[in-house]
């Protein structure tokens, strides 16, 4: 059948004429926010950068291209991200600028000691940037490379230094007002509707997932992909966040709201997950948990309703927060009431039903919390600013001293070579070499960044060639020069749009500005374009290979570095100062485990092996930051007992023992710890079983220690084939009592 009679019988049905209008009416709806919003980026990329040269010629700047280069690097979707860009490109490069004169006027005339000098800069800026988050990073990225652009060229004529330094600055001034005008006039994109976009649907998806979970609904993989996902959404958030503190003064003064509002999403995920767990570890016991399933079904019900009613009705959060609270106020007596038969039928199973109470009463806190900030969030008027609360990211120390010394062995040998060999375009070399190393810093894959690059950077000296030969001789005047470079630089920046292929777009769009872009008096030498293109494409393999062979981001030591890093949160839930604790050591699991993330992608098996451990370190260090606030709280513990401290005391040592080094004897170590403490506990739920308050502070001990307990021995997790393998430890449990 032939494509015209195929479409000659679809239309034939009115069914079939309906269900493509409505495709071809929700196609055209959604082009706007999808290909739409790239035609648009494109187009004012391009705008801005010509813009930019424009200006430059006519203040009649040294090198114009800079202006223009400084676009496609800046040039964002959101306008947020833009300014942000902008900010952090001034810092970075009048730190380059001023590093730059320094080195120059501390070894003048010694290139060698120039080149090592430099290559030491770049190297700390660019492991500096690994300590941090967002467009901070560029900041550092820019003081270092700014550095080697500025300075390299005038390594033997220091004279010129210094007027160098400052065109630089003057250019790249250029291209971030015109950057940031285009972008906030010319149609602009608010950061403030995606996030208000991203808080509803992260929102929306997250009690659908809650739901899920309650009602069992979720087998192993499934959970951990879904909450895989919701480590990024927590990282991806706080980095909108930074972009929107930028843009817009109302996102501004609400900025200490949208970290709490991140703060409590995170707690609400780990209460979820640590409940998930405890379900999975006694479904063997079901008869401990079968009087709490109806409540479990009841909070699913009430959290699926989100999902019947429209998304742009806010109203509705406040309505379920509402019915969250007040189911919440019935649950201790349904509990009470479900509690008693097992107290003579299965007294064994007691403990698990209590747990599993407690995190099903802690889940419905968080997320009533979460739900009313959300509401707070989107009608400002309901609630007074929060007090501050900080997300605290965390970078492995490992990962930056990589970083510093892959970046100074490419620097140096590249530099070591131009030295030896007197290299005519040495220079150019290495400032390849600065580029290629900052911009693959924080890439998941460098070395098929550098490739990539290294590709795009083939095609800009090839496609500058023919530009320099017979594109400029034919121009005359300024709008045909912009009509022939348009379409040009409209591949660069549509190639880098791609998340899969962008090191294509970043290496044609900036090595094209800077071998051939246009200056106020161009200088035909194709020769030199040639040699500095080849200067360039050998300096970015080079540095692929040597990121692949000497320095791969996958190597297992590193993983393991980082994965103990991961581990080293528990330490700090158990050693570190109480205020802030809870903030500092959910933040810092995210941010790790987000990193790991990003190192591991492709590598299903050792990603999977890292999750885990981050769902670990999230179960118990969650766990003993509660149990050391309650104790923290109950400070009459030690009054009735003398034997409740040391017990503490012991379970603190021996947790934050087990996860710094993880083996058999420690794992024994600390289920001994666990249990001593725990009947201690006991011992004291039976002097105060008359003092409500008291016990209520006793049963929540105990709790979170049988919970500890139970992620230790939990089959499944990361320490499961350790407990298997430990020697029973019942008789030493009494001694230790």
């Amino acid at each position: 059948m032939s494509g015209h009679q195929a479409i000659h019988r679809a239309f034939d049905s009115p069914r079939s004429a309906k269900v493509f209008w409505r495709a071809a009416r929700r196609a055209l709806r959604d082009w706007p926010s999808a290909e739409g919003a790239i035609w648009l980026h494109l187009l004012k990329t391009v705008m801005a950068g010509l813009l930019a040269m424009g200006i430059a010629m006519l203040l009649d700047l040294p090198q114009p291209r800079i202006a223009m280069t400084t676009v496609f690097v800046l040039m964002q979707p959101l306008s947020g991200m833009v300014f942000a860009k902008s900010v952090y490109r001034i810092v970075g490069t009048v730190v380059g600028m001023i590093a730059a004169v320094v080195l120059g006027a501390v070894f003048v005339q010694q290139p060698e000691l120039y080149i090592l000098g430099m290559t030491g800069w770049v190297a700390a800026c660019t492991a500096a940037a690994m300590r941090n988050r967002h467009f901070r990073w560029y900041a550092f990225v820019l003081a270092g490379y700014t550095a080697a652009l500025i300075g390299i060229p005038f390594v033997t004529q220091p004279n010129g230094l210094f007027l160098a330094a400052l065109g630089r600055g003057a250019e790249v001034a250029v291209g971030i007002l015109c950057s940031g005008m285009v972008s906030a006039v010319i149609v602009p994109q608010q950061t403030g509707a995606l996030l208000e976009r991203t808080l509803r649907t992260r929102y929306v998806n997250f009690t659908a997932f809650a739901s899920g979970v309650l009602l069992g609904g979720l087998e192993r993989r499934a959970f951990e992909g879904r909450f895989a996902g919701l480590v990024d959404d927590v990282v991806g958030f706080e980095a909108t966040r930074a972009f929107s503190f930028f843009e817009d003064p109302t996102m501004r003064s609400r900025s200490q709201l949208l970290a709490r509002l991140n703060s409590e999403f995170m707690d609400a995920c780990a209460r979820l997950h640590a409940l998930r767990q405890l379900l999975k570890r006694v479904h063997r016991n079901t008869a401990a948990i079968a009087p709490l399933l109806p409540r479990f079904a009841e909070l699913a019900a009430l959290l699926a309703q989100g999902q019947r009613r429209n998304e742009s009705d806010r109203t509705w959060v406040l309505r379920l927060a509402d019915a969250l609270e007040t189911w919440q106020r019935t649950l201790p007596r349904d509990v009470r009431e479900a509690r008693r038969p097992l107290e003579a039928a299965l007294p064994e199973a007691l403990q698990d039903f209590d747990t599993s109470a407690e995190l099903l009463y802690r889940f419905t806190t968080e997320i009533v919390c979460y739900s009313r900030t959300y509401a707070s969030v989107m009608h400002p008027a309901l609630t007074p600013e929060p007090p501050a609360t900080h997300y605290v990211p965390r970078t492995s120390w490992y990962v930056v001293v990589f970083t510093f010394v892959r970046t100074a062995v490419v620097m140096s040998a590249i530099g070591w070579f131009w030295v030896e060999t007197d290299w005519p375009s040495g220079g150019m070399a290495m400032i390849a070499a600065a580029l290629t190393c900052a911009l693959t810093s924080s890439a998941s894959n460098a070395t098929r960044l550098a490739v990539q690059m290294a590709v795009g950077a083939i095609c800009a000296a090839i496609v500058g060639y023919l530009f320099i030969c017979y594109v400029y001789p034919n121009v005359d005047g300024f709008p045909l020069l912009c009509a022939a470079l348009a379409p040009v630089l409209a591949v660069g920046a549509f190639l880098a749009t791609r998340a899969r292929i962008a090191g294509y777009g970043v290496g044609f769009s900036v090595f094209f500005c800077l071998l051939a872009g246009p200056d106020n008096v161009i200088a035909y030498t194709p020769d030199l374009l040639i040699n500095n293109g080849i200067a360039i494409v050998t300096t970015m393999l080079f540095a692929a290979l040597v990121f692949a062979v000497l320095f791969p981001a996958h190597t297992k030591w590193l993983i393991e570095r980082m994965c103990g890093e991961l581990r080293g949160q528990v330490v700090i839930a158990c050693r570190d100062e109480l205020h802030g604790l809870g903030q500092r050591f959910q933040s810092g699991t995210h941010d790790l485990m987000h990193q790991l993330r990003l190192l591991l992608n492709g590598r299903q098996h050792e990603h999977r092996r890292a999750l885990r451990w981050m769902l670990l370190t999230l179960e118990v260090g969650h766990a003993m930051v509660d149990l050391r606030q309650e104790a923290n709280t109950a400070t009459w513990l030690a009054e009735l007992d003398a034997r409740w401290e040391p017990a503490f005391a012991r379970v603190q040592a021996d947790i934050a023992g087990l996860f710094e080094n993880p083996d058999v004897q420690m794992v024994d170590r600390a289920l001994i710890s666990v249990r001593s403490a725990t009947w201690v506990a006991q011992e004291l739920h039976d002097v105060v079983r008359h003092e409500r308050d008291r016990r209520h502070n006793v049963d929540r001990l105990l709790s979170y220690l049988h919970f500890i307990r139970s992620a230790l021995l939990d089959r499944d997790g990361p320490l499961g084939t350790l407990a298997r393998r430990r020697p029973r430890v019942d008789g030493q449990l009494c001694k230790a009592a």
